[in-house]
């Protein structure tokens, strides 16, 4: 009997018209009675939600804790209801039924009903996992499991899998392909697709993994690497007890700005919104619109993780303590600073601390050692640090011997004086020192970005001093407005308020905290900057040295995800994972292999595997699990337009991309080289002229990138 009109089933008919078998009421009954408690529960959830959010801005404000704990309050309500008002009821991915009968739905987000009862378990906790990690040789103490496909809130297709003997069969549609199977055909669009309820047991195991050390995540193209890297974001920034709760933790590195548009939606859908994305161009204020390296050569030479301890060497230059005697003027005293005194106030900023952030320390150092020899009890060293910043001529002599610097100053001049270049960097030949020399010293590349980064991590910011004088003025006048007023409080002749609070008011402390710290410029953090408890690199194969160097100063605990494939590296992987990793600092390294090719049709690899094969013999090329009956078709360029005119008449949905050639201006069509190319899929990709994109290892890569980016039809056109 087919399901109600009212149902949440909207199941697809047979040709011929009739109900469909998935619509008995044995199969789907259980469901319906089901859906109806979430719906209401949903229902008073949002109402729940809503009314909470707008007590909660109703609130004073308030300072300090009070205030962020108000504000992250109202932070998590917030993104909890921009969830379920996402996607409602379905929210519900499927459902397992124990050994023992029990059955249990699993969701984006856990829901409890007003009674307590737990109406979906959070797809992210131990109690899930056997939705997604079960497998006929491992129930995982699973009699059958269920998988939901939903379209505008209805149910229009399920799939059972009898996972053990003791399923009762009565209950269960069992379909010749899995529900993973089942949507590997559907189009694609412009945003990576949603595959949270079809995730794999071989990809389950790898999102669950632990964070500790670096985990590689090795897998050809098509074997849902992008997907793991990003559920496992979600999983980590949920789960994982170093990490969740706590905001901006986790951070995900991709390789272009056309993936991070492309898996914009995936972590919000996954009720996860604390995780930040970024490309490595936006972790450096230079890398916006930033263009590559003309000359392969320098790029190659600045890839070089030494051009860090080169900035180093720089800085330090930078750091000289004076050696002529200065006769300090105090309104004590005058003191002569010597040789000595210079080199122990120079030599007082603890190891680490940035260069610019160090001068602060330099002048504590002079007031406390001036300080020391006026031995005035009214020379403390605070009023002799103000008195030495206001002598314009000791300030002069510091500045030149401790300056503010910024990134730009310490790389401009590498690139603009070869006698600081020769210093900094005495491992180069003449002729890279001259071949390194530019006309426009702040011309930046992209290869300037690391060196401009490591500059920048050993700087510090150099308007912070600045702020955090001008915090401490501001402060400092607060402070005197409110002694103002408590002395006002105090000398009026008729307070007195016969409950103490005179006694509390001349406490120092309550003075203290009366003070409204909000009245000072608040600082200033660059939320790329880190630090990171987790970082996740998708695209790792193409790193150099000096981007690890740029990752790795953001997360000091060295605990990554690292996703790629030896085979897609345009510039050659030769080493192993654990070689490569270990080479540039990584202290545990674990790899994790992905070896189905799910997006790309066999017909594709069989194209595809030989072309990177004959570059890079020894390479692993993974299996297509399916066929589609569609071969490469080849032809000649003048059928560019025509080929994807006539794709797009016949299909209403899906995407194309043309590669190597500018593409028709159509809805639905894009045109990008191989490399932004990379992490993304189209329904048809379209490859104009191949043999254009050069020859050895790059042009195999850009050639095999290419290929494999299509789900459905290649067409190489020559």
């Amino acid at each position: 009997m087919p399901a109600a009109a009212t149902s949440i089933f909207d199941l697809a008919r047979p040709v011929d018209g009739s109900p469909t078998p998935k619509a008995a009421d044995a199969l789907i009954t259980e469901d319906e009675k089901f859906f109806a408690t979430l719906s209401a529960a949903l229902d008073d959830a949002v109402s729940t939600l809503t009314a909470r959010i707008g007590h909660l801005r109703e609130m004073p404000g308030g300072r300090g804790k009070q205030a962020v704990e108000r504000d992250l309050e109202i932070h998590l309500a917030t993104t909890r209801l921009r969830t379920l008002e996402r996607h409602r009821i379905d929210l519900c991915l499927g459902r397992m039924v124990t050994a023992t009968g029990e059955i249990v739905y699993i969701g984006r987000i856990g829901i409890v009903d007003a009674g307590g009862t737990q109406l979906l378990v959070d797809w992210r906790t131990p109690a899930a996992e056997p939705f997604f990690a079960a497998t006929h040789a491992d129930p995982r103490g699973l009699a059958s499991r269920r998988r939901y496909r939903w379209a505008h809130a209805r149910i229009v297709d399920y799939w059972d899998e009898e996972l053990s003997a003791t399923a009762d069969r009565s209950g269960l549609a069992l379909d010749d392909d899995s529900a993973f199977l089942s949507t590997l055909a559907d189009h694609r669009s412009a945003r990576m697709r949603d595959v949270l309820a079809t995730i794999a047991a071989d990809q389950d195991a790898i999102i669950r993994a632990g964070s500790a050390g670096a985990l590689v995540v090795d897998g050809g193209p098509g074997t849902g690497k992008t997907v793991v890297a990003l559920h496992r974001a979600a999983y980590l920034a949920y789960a994982d007890p170093r990490l969740a709760g706590h905001r901006g933790a986790v951070l995900v590195v991709g390789p272009h700005r056309p993936y991070l548009s492309y898996v914009a939606d995936v972590l919000p859908s996954l009720g996860e919104e604390s995780v930040r994305t970024c490309t490595l161009d936006d972790l450096v204020p230079e890398g916006a619109g930033i263009a590559d390296e003309a000359d392969p050569a320098l790029a190659r030479l600045k890839s070089s993780s030494r051009f860090a301890a080169a900035v180093n060497v720089g800085i330090d230059w930078y750091e000289e303590p004076p050696t002529d005697p200065f006769i300090v003027e105090t309104p004590w005293a005058d003191v002569e600073l010597g040789r000595d005194e210079w080199a122990l106030a120079f030599a007082s900023p603890e190891a680490g601390t940035p260069h610019n952030d160090g001068r602060d320390g330099v002048w504590d150092e002079l007031a406390d050692i001036v300080a020391a020899r006026l031995a005035s009890p009214a020379a403390t060293p605070d009023k002799v640090r103000r008195a030495l910043t206001a002598n314009s001529d000791l300030a002069e002599v510091v500045h030149r011997a401790w300056p503010i610097l910024h990134a730009t100053d310490i790389v401009g001049d590498l690139w603009s004086v070869p006698a600081f270049l020769r210093k900094c960097a005495p491992w180069l030949t003449d002729a890279e020192v001259n071949a390194l020399q530019r006309a426009d010293a702040t011309a930046w590349t992209r290869s300037d970005l690391p060196i401009l980064d490591a500059a920048r991590h050993r700087l510090g910011d150099p308007e912070a001093a600045s702020r955090r004088r001008s915090r401490s003025r501001a402060l400092d006048s607060e402070r005197r407005r409110m002694d103002r007023v408590v002395d006002d409080l105090l000398d009026a002749r008729d307070f007195d308020d016969g409950e103490g609070l005179t006694s509390m008011l001349r406490h120092d402390d309550l003075r203290s905290a009366l003070v409204d710290q909000d009245a000072a410029t608040p600082e200033i953090a660059d939320p790329l900057a880190g630090p990171f408890a987790h970082v996740i690199v998708d695209e790792a194969q193409e790193l150099t040295d000096a981007h690890w160097q740029m990752l790795m100063r953001r997360c000091p605990a060295k605990s990554f995800t690292i996703v790629g494939d030896r085979a897609q590296a345009r510039h050659g992987f030769r080493e192993t994972w654990e070689q490569r990793l270990t080479g540039v600092g990584f202290d545990s390294v674990t790899r994790a292999v992905l070896s189905v090719n799910y997006r790309t049709p066999a017909e594709v690899m069989t194209v595809a595997g030989p072309v990177i094969r004959a570059a890079i013999p020894d390479i692993e090329v993974p299996t297509s699990i399916r066929q589609n009956g569609l071969p490469v078709r080849r032809g000649s360029i003048d059928e560019l337009t025509t080929i994807v005119d006539d794709w797009l008449a016949d299909h209403e949905e899906g995407t194309v991309c043309v590669i190597g050639a500018p593409a028709p201006p159509r809805a639905r069509v894009s045109s990008l080289c191989p490399m932004d190319a990379k992490g993304l899929e189209f329904d048809l990709v379209v490859l104009a002229q191949p043999d254009r994109l050069g020859s050895g290892i790059e042009g195999a890569v850009d050639r095999y990138v290419a290929m494999t980016r299509t789900t459905q039809q290649l067409v190489i056109l020559s």
